[in-house]
C-alpha cells in the first residue's frame, strides 16, 4: 500500500512558516534546499516553498512499492506523469541524502509526486 510521506505547502514567508510548524507541533528541520525548508515528524516530509503562485497547499508525495506499477495506475485512472525520474539531492552538506521522485497530476490536475524512495526525515 502506498504511504503519504510528503506535503508541500508555499508561503510568502517559509522561514516564518517553517518556525511556526516547529514552535506549534515540534517538527525537526531535515533540511534547507533552493526552493524552501524541509521539516518532518520523523514520518511525514513536510516542504515549506517560497510563494509564487497559489498560497497553501501545493501537492502531496506518495511512497510506493512499486513504482512503475504506481504509474500505470495513475495513467489509467485519468492521471498522468508530467516527468521522467527527477533526482533531488538537498543542498545541506550535513544531510547528503538523495531520492527521486516523479511528478504527475491527479484526475482534477492536483499534483502528486510518486517515489520509490521517499523523502529526507521519513522513516
Amino acid at each position: 500500500m502506498a504511504q503519504i510521506k510528503h506535503i508541500a505547502i508555499r508561503t510568502a514567508d517559509p522561514e516564518k512558516t517553517a518556525a511556526f510548524y516547529q514552535e506549534a507541533f515540534g517538527l525537526k528541520k531535515v533540511g534547507l534546499g533552493r526552493n524552501g525548508i524541509y521539516l518532518s515528524d520523523g514520518h511525514i516530509n513536510l516542504a515549506i516553498l517560497k510563494g509564487g503562485g497559489k498560497l497553501g497547499i501545493e501537492h502531496l508525495g506518495f511512497q510506493v512499492e512499486d513504482v512503475d506499477g504506481a504509474l500505470d495506475k495513475v495513467n489509467r485512472l485519468g492521471g498522468k506523469s508530467l516527468t521522467e525520474r527527477v533526482n533531488v539531492t538537498p543542498t545541506d552538506a550535513s544531510n547528503p541524502q538523495s531520492y527521486y521522485e516523479i511528478k504527475c497530476l491527479g484526475p482534477d490536475e492536483q499534483i502528486i509526486d510518486v517515489s520509490g524512495s521517499g523523502w529526507v526525515g521519513t522513516d
